[in-house]
């Protein structure tokens, strides 16, 4: 069912910011301000509390600057908020912002001490907050969303471990600002480029339950098609399933374009999605030693600018929680690079795959990503994942483990050994292969909590596995797992399935909903136009058209499905 997009005009609109996926927004509020009331709301804490500095300059401050007319939210207010109430509440700090509670191990006294404290958070306002606006995910689901307050969950130390005290707070503040934002601003629709962090999960909760469309862009993983969602990416539009179910009553001939290209993706030697192209994604080659200087030279000049120059590192100090420190941010990026091209080469924790050797495949995720602890926030712990995979395997069949590409070097040394620890798994070389065609092809199965690896996987007529939700899960041949019991069956009945009219249709329904957006190309791009160092050109305004008439396209099918309720 083709919906033809409504103009904007007229409409108080909100635009969701944040860091460099706000850059292709600065021209929809330029084109929209023109006949709409336009305000920004940005929600990354440094971003509007430092100085301008390289981070900021072409983000909030481009925003702030050179969009006169439009209505600039941010949350400084309540970083500072949530500063001075710990503060208050009697947190202790040497030189930075300590814990007043010893997260590992406390003491007797520290326990003591602990349990006779009240709440810093207004925590019968939270109970309310959860009551009214938990439809998608209850308040510890959405403090997920972020990685500021998941520290215990992926490996970038350079973020604090967070309490319960500092996380509710936050909560209760992040709350009342959208709360207010809504009251004060009372916007028709908002419009958003990511699902990333706690603030966009709390404006989802609150968009849904005040009924005003909150719009943001799912990935197909079909080329660069992407189409709008109304639920932060969290399940699958209604509008998809129904348009999906209608393409499944389609005859081949109808879907002759969409059988065409399955057979021709059946008899590709690659099928790397081109839109990861030039992405560490598709790195497969050691970095230089060179580069690798290069890159840190880049990194000290720009901390240096961030905390020296522009004056920001008083700020990093008074708050470790939500301003991370540059030195362990640098040690970090130092590590992460120099043990990426260690373990490229050939080394003792990863091992090439076994000619013959019965194995089902699974592709780890880079965390903390966005894909999976929004979309899949039960299962971020891919370690518990594959023991319970390598539980359920058939004997005689082996897991193959490979790492993703972007995460070699940040995950931690023990991860692996764990891994290896397993009798039944094998740590594989990232880089054996420099396509996910042969693990699939010479796999079993494919078991992965949200990848695109599945994807792939269905279009060549194999049957997989995954965790959470994404559109392509509606592809015959892809289960979604609810419970690890469900794995031994799931496992033993893979292979090959007939899926191909369930492909087709589904290609057709992104074809029907979707637009071709390169969302690389276009953040890249606008940050040289905003930084006045690039021209507006052909090809980057017609990609800027073709977000617009998403915007258009997504506001047309809200009012399409609210007229019918």
């Amino acid at each position: 069912m083709e919906i033809t997009g409504e103009k904007i005009e007229n409409k108080r609109v909100l635009f969701i910011c944040r860091e460099t996926y706000s850059q292709p927004l600065w021209f929809i509020a330029e084109r929209l301000k023109e006949k709409n009331d336009v305000a920004c709301f940005f929600i990354m804490s440094t971003e509007c509390s430092y100085n301008k500095c390289y981070y900021n300059v072409n983000t909030y401050y481009r925003f702030k600057e050179e969009l006169p007319g439009i209505r600039l939210y941010d949350v400084k207010d309540i970083c500072e908020e949530y500063t001075n109430r710990l503060e208050a509440a009697g947190y202790k700090r040497k030189g930075q912002l300590q814990l007043f509670d010893r997260i590992y191990q406390p003491d007797q006294k520290v326990r003591s001490r602990r349990n006779e404290r009240k709440p810093i958070a207004d925590m019968e306002y939270l109970e309310m907050i959860e009551k009214e606006y938990s439809h998608f995910k209850n308040l510890n689901m959405q403090l997920m969303c972020s990685q500021e307050n998941t520290r215990h969950y992926h490996f970038r130390y350079y973020w604090s471990v967070t309490n319960y005290d500092e996380n509710m707070l936050w909560l209760e503040l992040n709350y009342k600002k959208i709360l207010g934002i809504f009251e004060e601003f009372k916007p028709d629709m908002i419009l958003d480029f990511d699902n990333a962090e706690l603030q966009r999960t709390i404006v989802n909760e609150v968009a849904y339950k005040k009924n005003v469309p909150y719009i943001t862009v799912e990935y197909s993983k079909f080329g660069y098609y992407k189409y709008p969602t109304f639920q932060n990416t969290i399940g699958i539009d209604d509008y998809v399933v129904k348009q999906y179910n209608e393409n499944l009553k389609l005859t081949p001939g109808e879907l002759k374009d969409e059988y065409d290209y399955i057979h021709e993706y059946r008899n590709k030697s690659t099928i790397m999605n081109k839109e990861f192209a030039g992405t560490v994604t598709s790195q497969y080659e050691r970095d230089s030693i060179i580069w690798i200087l290069r890159v840190m030279r880049g990194k000290f000049h720009y901390f240096f600018d961030m905390d020296i120059a522009k004056g920001n590192h008083k700020l990093k100090k008074k708050n470790r929680i939500l301003y991370a420190p540059s030195l362990p941010y640098i040690k970090h990026y130092w590590q992460v690079m120099t043990l990426r091209r260690k373990f490229m080469g050939k080394n003792r924790l990863f091992e090439a795959p076994r000619e013959g050797e019965d194995y089902v495949y699974m592709p780890l995720h880079l965390i903390p990503e966005s894909t999976v602890f929004v979309k899949a926030s039960y299962y971020v712990d891919e370690l518990s994942l594959i023991e319970a995979v390598s539980k359920s395997l058939p004997v005689g069949w082996w897991l193959y483990v490979k790492e993703h590409q972007a995460m070699l070097g940040e995950r931690s040394v023990d991860f692996y050994k764990k891994v290896r620890q397993l009798h039944n798994v094998r740590l594989v070389q990232v880089n054996h292969y420099h396509d996910p065609k042969p693990w699939i092809m010479n796999a079993k199965g494919v078991v992965t909590i949200v990848g695109t690896t599945a994807y792939e996987e269905a279009l060549l007529g194999r049957r997989s596995i995954l965790f959470g939700d994404v559109p392509f899960e509606l592809i015959d041949g892809i289960t979604k797992v609810h419970s690890y019991e469900e794995l031994p069956e799931l496992i033993r009945n893979f292979g090959e399935i007939d899926n191909i009219h369930s492909c087709a249709a589904y290609l057709k329904t992104i074809k029907d909903v979707g637009f071709e957006i390169d969302l690389f190309y276009l953040m890249a791009k606008a940050e040289k136009i905003l930084a006045h160092e690039e021209e507006r050109d052909e090809k980057f305004v017609s990609q800027i058209d073709e977000l617009m008439k998403f915007y258009e396209a997504g506001y047309a099918r809200w009012n399409s499905y609210n007229k019918k309720q």
